[in-house]
């Protein structure tokens, strides 16, 4: 039996500590008190993550070299980092964990350079690297060797980007310098109560600014779940963190020359999903849960959602067609009438390179009324932070399916993967409304001087002359008008025929995004 529980004595453990472990006299003395705070220790982390038997440890026997301040006489085997490779549902993965029971899991040139070394090896073999955070950030006695380990693990990060998953997860404090490594990875998720991250901390705050601050309300994982958007996502405690991060992956390739995997199901394409005829109400202006649509659409149970709780107006994340991954990017009614502003345009257009990066076709469900219009959305840089989620979305070669399930107006139509952006099949549903703006929005301003009789009439040639899907569809920018209750069969088969797909940009160094 591999598996932890929390207890009123804390945990109870059946896997075997390394050889670090075994070597530090104080280690179990370490654990009890680590368990007492309802944490695991960074060994207990890798070996639940990894499948039992599979964790292989690297460098278990380095330690510093600092001899100033002491440090001659502060060593152990492992330097207070865990390094290694190992297995998750039989994939391999490298995976390092910060030890925060010696000399609070600082960085150290030592330590930098075991990091540095699994995460070269994973880029060359393809395989995702995983890092589990609880640091008190660098070791101050070794002064710039330290900021220059802090630096080569930043290079890997960024040299290593789309080509293979790069996961942090935040388990402890993550501040200063240290922030950056886990902002540059793919997905970074927080443990809430004992998770903070933050460049400068309460202290600094206070003095320069005269604030009071905790560690929670400047950087604690709700913070960053609903407020910034570093989070992708907030688990309740360890355990909880490494089961959700072990099932994330099976979303994942192992790098951008792998396909991700296919889970085996008996979910058919043909599956009886009428309840979506009847999921958007009538009333153009009633709200609806676009989630009911993802979920009745993808396979039953399989979406995974990201940062749920922040820019709820657009909802991202992966789920399942037939088996296979696929990325979902989807205007939420419920929140803002599903607009898109500043945060929700930054945090789709991340999801979608994330996933042009790694091949996973994209499925966008669009009910947009525009963007967010606003004093503060302008002065916060709409304009450029919107451009982002055009970019990705017109640079992504992946397949590219859209549904448009209700409203998709003005520049928003554009953004959210039209065909001029080289949208491989587009849909509307019937009562898909494709325009420059609403009716009445557009008759006030056609028609200024207009009685009220008047603007009434034009307003119902305006909507049936723009609020249909058919004109968008004569003009060939949609492909079929379906019923909802076709969606799901539709999409399955264009995802089959659109495996093969092979479209490449024009040759360059890189593009300039707006960001």
């Amino acid at each position: 039996m591999r598996r932890l529980a929390f207890g009123a004595s804390g945990i109870t453990r059946s896997v075997a500590p390394a050889i670090a472990a075994l070597q530090n006299p104080n280690y179990l003395k370490d654990q009890a008190k680590r368990h007492s705070q309802k944490k695991l220790t960074a060994l207990e982390r890798v070996l639940l993550f990894c499948d039992e038997n599979s964790f292989r440890e690297r460098d278990a026997l380095v330690e510093h070299t600092c001899t100033q301040f002491g440090m001659a006489h502060k060593k152990t085997p492992g330097d207070g980092f865990l390094t290694g490779t190992g297995l998750v549902f039989g994939r391999p993965v490298y995976l390092f964990s910060h030890d925060f029971m010696f000399m609070g899991g600082s960085l150290s040139a030592s330590n930098a350079a075991k990091v540095v070394k699994i995460m070269d090896e994973a880029a060359k073999v393809g395989a995702p690297v995983i890092g589990f955070n609880d640091s008190g950030g660098a070791r101050i006695q070794e002064g710039v060797d330290s900021l220059g380990g802090y630096a080569d693990i930043f290079l890997r990060n960024a040299m290593f980007s789309g080509v293979i998953p790069q996961i942090s997860v935040i388990m402890g404090p993550c501040a200063g310098g240290a922030v950056y490594s886990p902002a540059i990875t793919d997905f970074t998720f927080m443990v809430e109560e004992s998770a903070h991250m933050f460049v400068t901390g309460p202290e600094v705050v206070k003095a320069v600014g005269g604030k009071s601050v905790t560690k929670a309300e400047l950087g604690g994982a709700h913070i960053h779940e609903m407020k910034s958007g570093v989070s992708a996502g907030t688990f309740a405690n360890d355990l909880v963190a490494i089961a959700q991060l072990r099932k994330f992956l099976t979303y994942l390739p192992s790098s951008n020359r792998d396909a991700a995997p296919i889970v085996p199901t008996e979910d058919v394409r043909e599956r009886d999903v009428d309840s979506l005829n009847t999921v958007v109400p009538i009333d153009p202006k009633e709200a609806y849960d676009i989630r009911e649509v993802i979920n009745t659409v993808t396979d039953l149970g399989s979406f995974f959602e990201l940062q749920a709780q922040f820019a709820k107006n657009i909802v991202c994340g992966f789920a399942r067609m037939e088996g296979r991954t696929v990325c979902i990017i989807a205007n939420q009614p419920r929140h803002n009438a599903g607009a898109l502003d500043i945060d929700a345009s930054v945090k789709a257009a991340r999801v979608v390179r994330f996933a042009d990066a790694f091949n996973i076709p994209i499925i966008t469900f669009v009910d947009v009324p525009g963007f967010q219009p606003g004093v503060a959305q302008e002065y916060g840089g709409i304009i450029r932070h919107g451009a982002k989620l055009l970019y990705a979305y017109a640079e992504a070669t992946v397949p590219k399916l859209t549904v448009i399930t209700r409203k998709a107006y003005g520049g928003a139509y554009d953004v959210m993967s039209s065909k001029h952006l080289r949208g491989d099949v587009n849909y509307a549903w019937p009562r898909a409304e494709i325009a420059v703006m609403g009716a009445a929005g557009a008759v006030g301003l056609l028609h200024r001087t207009a009685d009220a009789e008047a603007l009434k009439a034009a307003t119902e040639e305006y909507e049936r002359n723009f609020c249909t899907p058919l004109t968008a569809a004569r003009k060939g920018f949609v492909d079929a008008v379906i019923s909802p209750s076709e969606t799901r069969l539709r999409l399955c088969e264009d995802l089959k025929r659109l495996e093969r797909k092979q479209l490449a940009n024009p040759w360059r160094k890189h593009g300039n995004i707006p960001l």
